[in-house]
């Protein structure tokens, strides 16, 4: 395929190519669907054949995306078919046969970016590093953050590429900044940025368990970062179908209220107040998700099965779509158990496939698969899918607004013809209605669900007093 790239393409394009060398890095925070993979391969290759600016690069994705949409995206395009790409992945045996591989690009899961900095330290040999979904590096804490920034002053060019550089507010941007230009725009230690940019929110005495930005923050910030970060909304620039939602209310039967009543209850007035935190409201909240879906673990990990309400709203789901093709998005193994026996007993001519890899992918697209279910974590970015179908089912909701939004975007991109339904399961008055709320407000974070656990603990309360 002919690649013609438009206009915000080309400036990004050119952006890459044109970064100081010495100098930051650029992060493209542009949506979904815009097409950054393709933008990055073409950079990539006029840097590397045409400039003889970059030696060997580096690409650090997701799973699931390293092994197969860096290739794909290489594969679809006519001008990118002489890039030759090397994944490093598998084994550590494979890993160190695909390094040694002659490529341009070679590109590795981020689980693994420790490990490949402890294989090189002074010997780091890519002169250019992309991070694709570089909000997966937002944690300062984390091995893969740490890792990188003892490499940094090796690298040349650091591109990073993301749609949600801040999933759960700009607390998230200050490590992505601190790769780009080693603290020069947002300071050099998370703690000074906390105290320049932020107040304390909830806390508990002297112990802070949270933050909120200050009244200026959100323009301070952008026009701090505004020189080395491109922000791109996919409204502004494509002409995508619509994208429409469908809430799908569940009602349980009475016996099947009556036991989830009796588990909501006795889970949550069993948590005293000074009990209440982050992690336990996880928990609770986990528990209350299995709850509505129909199942729950046990202490041992056994599942305990409680109701098929759900279960039965999604067969009828399918039903109405009368054939046309649907990708499922389950939260809990024991729901896509449960799904694959329903379906396997109800509609045993439908073609039903779990999505393990590329050629799950390729089946999809290929108009040979009419359920592809998926866990969203695993299909959550870059991955192309958009040609199998328009119809998207969430089984199981998800606290994670980031995950929300990228799962729905593997249907609604470029390329995608129809408007795109998604079809969301609630159990009514469940914390599926909860989350629900929360997504719709953008607000689905750890302290919309604390917020959320605290709310039902009261309610219970008086209802019992």
């Amino acid at each position: 395929m002919k690649f013609t790239p438009y206009e915000y393409q080309q400036y990004c394009i050119d952006r890459i190519i044109n970064m100081p060398v010495p100098g930051p890095g650029l992060g493209l925070f542009i949506d979904m669907g815009l097409g950054k993979s393709v933008i990055t391969l073409t950079a990539i290759l006029e840097l590397r054949f045409c400039m003889f600016d970059v030696k060997k690069v580096l690409i650090i994705a997701p799973k699931k995306v390293a092994e197969s949409t860096w290739t794909a995206e290489a594969e679809k395009w006519d001008h990118l078919h002489g890039l030759r790409i090397s994944k490093v992945l598998g084994s550590a045996k494979k890993r160190i046969e695909a390094l040694c591989a002659v490529a341009d690009v070679y590109v590795i899961n981020r689980e693994n970016t420790q490990w490949l900095v402890d294989r090189y330290r002074n010997d780091w040999p890519f002169d250019m590093v992309v991070l694709d979904e570089s909000s997966s590096f937002k944690n300062h804490q984390s091995k893969r953050f740490k890792a990188l920034t003892w490499v940094r002053n090796k690298i040349t060019r650091l591109v990073e590429l993301t749609g949600t550089p801040a999933p759960n507010g700009l607390m998230d941007l200050w490590a992505q900044l601190f790769l780009l230009d080693g603290g020069e725009r947002l300071g050099k230690r998370i703690g000074g940025y906390r105290q320049r940019y932020f107040n304390p929110d909830q806390r508990n005495g002297y112990q802070i368990f949270s933050y909120k930005p200050k009244k200026e923050t959100d323009e301070a910030i952008h026009n701090k970062i505004s020189d080395i970060c491109i922000s791109m909304a996919a409204e502004d620039y494509l002409e995508l179908p619509d994208l429409v939602y469908q809430d799908i209310p569940v009602e349980l039967s009475p016996k099947a209220q009556k036991a989830y009543d009796k588990l909501e209850r006795d889970m949550l007035l069993d948590i005293e107040d000074d009990e209440i935190t982050a992690t336990t409201a996880a928990v609770l909240g986990n528990k209350l998700l299995q709850l509505g879906n129909g199942a729950v673990y046990d202490q041992s990990r056994k599942v305990v099965e409680v109701h098929d309400c759900k279960l039965e709203a999604f067969l009828e789901t399918v039903e109405m779509l009368n054939g046309q093709h649907a990708l499922v998005f389950y939260n809990f193994k024991h729901d896509r158990d449960r799904i694959l026996r329903a379906l396997k007993a109800k509609m045993p001519r439908l073609r039903v496939r779990m999505y393990r890899g590329p050629e799950d992918g390729e089946a999809w697209n290929a108009g040979n698969v009419d359920l592809l279910l998926a866990h969203p974590a695993s299909t959550a970015y870059g991955l192309n899918l958009q040609y199998g179908g328009y119809h998207i089912i969430w089984f199981g909701l998800t606290w994670s607004l980031e995950l929300y939004q990228q799962a729905n975007k593997r249907l609604h991109r470029q390329g995608q013809k129809r408007t795109v339904f998604v079809h969301n399961l609630c159990v009514r008055d469940s914390m599926d209605m909860d989350v629900l709320d929360a997504l719709r407000g953008k607000l689905a974070t750890q302290e919309a669900l604390l917020d959320a656990i605290k709310v039902r603990i009261k309610r219970l309360r008086q209802e019992g007093a």
